[in-house]
């Protein structure tokens, strides 16, 4: 036999010797918009404003940059508006973004604009508007 049958033989039987060990696994609760929402108002909101942001110049680009495009555009409008540097997008006006591909952005936008006490802005989807 050669050595290399005789380890792969050794170790099948430790395999086979050690019995799995199950974690027991402590399942999260889904979050609730309401504790969604608290987690917003500890980032000490000092300014909020709700905009509604045309996107039609979008649709000149190329039809494969329209979407990230439409991502520089918000960021670039929320900059110019709030007079910040630091411009975050939350996952849902990513998601509305790209909803239809990177073809096909949407015309417009509704979002909301939060500017917290360290001068960082994070661009929401409007709840109530």
């Amino acid at each position: 036999m050669s050595k290399e049958k005789v380890k792969d033989t050794v170790n099948e039987e430790d395999a086979v010797k050690e019995e799995p060990v199950e974690a027991e696994q402590v399942e999260e609760p889904d979050k609730t918009e309401a504790e969604e929402d608290s987690e917003i108002e500890e980032i000490e909101i000092v300014d909020e404003k709700f905009y509604t942001i045309n996107l039609k110049d979008v649709w000149k680009a190329p039809r494969i940059k329209r979407a990230p495009k439409a991502v520089k555009v918000v960021k670039d409008f929320v900059k110019r508006r709030m007079k910040v540097d630091d411009v975050k997008i939350s996952n849902a006006v990513n998601e509305e973004i790209w909803k239809r591909s990177i073809k096909k952005p949407p015309r417009k936008i509704k979002i909301r604009a939060v500017k917290d006490k360290e001068g960082q802005v994070i661009v929401f989807h409007p709840k109530g508007a």
